[in-house]
């Protein structure tokens, strides 16, 4: 309905929803267990629990509404992947509270007034004494230190937060596009010089498959009962995709292994082999050794060079891959400004305009004496048949028979074509690419993961190398694409989309909190989120990719889910007229066991899926319970809390002026 269909991306939102989708319900049932506990009598409970927690899980729905969809108009190749993600996962929260609120109560109240007439088994009355106990002993005077100690406490997680962005930025933690994914599929791509013939391709290619049947023996001992990694060899002449030729000096060898869970061998180990096998090969232009696709952020290494000087651009791109290749783990590296076929190339001499001749009709004359013009047509039935005249075949045999071809002059005389032009013979240029009407040179290539960072390369080339470059080649313009490119295309606008959705939650939470520095104790919560993102990444071995920035920017709308309602009721037991430090302690202990909940049904859902968001919501949970309450006590410190929902203009407006620092210290 709303245009997605039912693939692997979208079945990943699905899996990720289930994590999100009990997180209403939750609250609301333990809202309205406590109000039974309280005395309430089972409809009246569900009313009222309904009632007490709607304000503040109608916030935490249009917060998350914010981030999700700002998420939904992500850009890039990478971000049109991703998007589907945010638009199923908003689908499976509107359901989720609709049910909460319209449905869940009803059946609750049956079910709880069933259970409030039977006694609580053995189990369930020791793991409630144990659960009150730990909260009271436990997570009590935790949190009683956290709000005493306020401004150690915000020290403490502002230190983390720091420490947190330095492991990416100090290179502790590598950032890669798209993360790998072990296929089942690899290749050699072959690519000689034009003319060579098909019996040297396939000596060549013989030579890659031995060494692919030499890989497929090195690794046969660790597969399972004996089996063969690698099932079948095909070879395919005349078809090489990087190259974008065709013909016999092209070819593939492509290896179907064993399935990657069943194979004991990585992916990149098996090409790295492969290529080692294979060695220096003679009168190879290149030879590629790779999975069929990419993902959709494109190679690791896809550089550019824009200019009009194909010879200085050949230049630049050689010494580009001389620096790429002194670096260990780049591997594959070639350039699409290759030679082609040897070729005949007139000039025109200085005396030909003495006889009458330009370039021009020098050209037309050869073009037609080789390739042929059309002087007459004639109709055979409904078909029409033209007729062309050129040379013999016998006379445009080889470059002789060019420097014997007669050239007429205007006058109608005739001279060799030796007479008024220089022929040389040279090799040209397989394929010329143009952008934007400039001549291009691309170079490609791949990095070895466990060796090398993209990232981290290119940043070292575009700091140390290119400018140089771009000085002894002030003609030639260079640029950044492939998996580069897109990430920086899609990174830029998660975090532009995300900005604009957390100052849309900014403005509710201060319209709900009646107070423009209140919201800051909800969304303080929000950057303590980064803490587990990267210390969990880095507790797994995984690298930050761009699916980890969206489950992160996922986050940003979940967190603060707890952080609202915990703010709602602390602003809800200090209307009563409690101190701020009190409300504070007894709200955090009063929405521990909720916000546990919803967090370890959330979290335990989302562990084999995202973790970023697991690891995320994790710290983000256990800073919450102590972060919020602290914050909402140094922000009464200095006054700055907004009016509470029960404070009206009626109260404010009196026949007695009050008191201004007293009204201050009322809020």
């Amino acid at each position: 309905m709303i245009g997605v269909t039912i693939n692997m991306i979208s079945m990943v939102g699905l899996l990720i929803g289930i994590g999100l989708l009990m997180d209403d319900a939750i609250v609301i049932a333990e809202n309205i267990a406590s109000r039974m506990a309280k005395g309430d009598k089972p409809l009246q409970a569900a009313i009222t629990g309904v009632t007490q927690v709607l304000p503040g899980i109608a916030s935490s729905f249009a917060t998350t509404l914010l981030v999700f969809g700002s998420l939904a108009f992500i850009t890039g190749d990478i971000g049109q992947i991703l998007r589907i993600m945010p638009m199923v996962l908003i689908m499976v929260i509107s359901v989720s509270l609709l049910e909460a609120f319209l449905i869940l109560p009803h059946h609750l109240s049956h079910s709880l007034a069933h259970m409030k007439q039977k006694q609580p088994s053995r189990f369930r009355q020791r793991f409630e004494a144990g659960f009150d106990r730990y909260r009271d002993k436990g997570f009590g005077p935790l949190l009683d230190r956290a709000i005493e100690y306020r401004y150690m406490t915000l020290g403490i997680v502002l230190m983390l937060l720091i420490v947190s962005i330095a492991m990416p930025v100090g290179g502790k933690l590598k950032f890669v596009g798209f993360p790998d994914l072990d296929g089942d599929v690899i290749e050699a791509l072959i690519l000689l010089p034009q003319g060579t013939p098909l019996a040297r391709t396939e000596i060549i290619v013989g030579e890659i498959s031995d060494a692919l049947k030499r890989t497929n023996q090195a690794f046969l001992p660790d597969q399972p009962d004996d089996q063969p990694l690698v099932e079948n060899i095909t070879v395919i002449y005349g078809q090489n995709p990087d190259a974008y030729e065709s013909g016999p000096h092209v070819a593939r060898v492509v290896a179907d292994l064993l399935s990657a869970e069943v194979r004991q061998a990585k992916l990149d180990d098996v090409i790295n082999l492969w290529r080692k096998e294979t060695g220096a090969l003679t009168d190879v232009i290149s030879v590629k050794f790779t999975e069929p696709t990419f993902g959709p952020g494109g190679r690791p290494i896809d550089l550019r060079l824009l200019g009009y000087d194909l010879e200085r651009l050949k230049m630049a791109s050689n010494e580009l891959q001389s620096w790429l290749n002194s670096h260990q783990g780049v591997n594959d590296l070639s350039d699409d400004l290759r030679p082609g076929k040897r070729e005949l190339r007139l000039h025109l001499k200085p005396g030909a305009g003495v006889l009458g001749l330009d370039a021009k009709q020098v050209a037309e004359q050869v073009r037609a004496a080789y390739q042929g013009i059309k002087i007459d047509e004639f109709p055979v039935g409904p078909e029409t048949y033209e007729v062309n005249l050129r040379l013999t075949a016998d006379d445009r045999v080889d470059a002789e028979d060019l420097y014997n071809l007669s050239i007429t002059r205007p006058n109608g005389s005739l001279i060799p074509l030796s007479v008024v032009a220089d022929i040389e013979e040279v090799r040209g240029w397989a394929r010329i690419n143009r952008i934007d009407r400039q001549r291009a040179v691309t170079l490609q290539g791949d990095v070895d993961r466990s060796q090398a960072n993209a990232q981290e390369l290119l940043g070292l080339a575009n700091a140390t190398f290119i400018p140089d470059l771009l000085a002894r080649y002030p003609d030639i313009r260079f640029d950044v694409q492939g998996e580069s490119k897109e990430s920086a295309k899609t990174g830029q606008s998660i975090v532009r989309n995300v900005l604009l959705g957390l100052i849309g939650v900014y403005m509710l939470l201060a319209l709900q909190f009646k107070g423009y520095l209140a919201p800051l104790t909800v969304m303080m919560v929000i950057p303590s989120a980064l803490i587990g993102v990267i210390f969990g990444h880095m507790a797994l071995g995984l690298n930050l990719t761009m699916p980890s920035i969206v489950g992160m920017a996922f986050l940003f709308g979940v967190v603060v889910n707890d952080s609202i309602l915990l703010v709602v009721f602390i602003r809800d037991t200090r209307a009563t007229g409690i101190a701020v430090a009190d409300a504070a302690k007894q709200a955090a202990r009063a929405r521990f066991r909720p916000i546990l909940l919803t967090s370890i049904s959330t979290i335990a859902g989302l562990i084999p899926l995202a973790a970023s968001i697991a690891f995320g919501l994790t710290a983000a949970t256990m800073v919450a319970l102590f972060l919020v309450p602290a914050v909402y006590c140094i922000l009464d410190d200095f006054d700055l809390l907004g009016k509470l929902h029960d404070e009206t203009d009626e109260e404010s407006v009196s026949s007695d002026p009050p008191d201004s620092e007293a009204d201050l210290s009322s809020t």
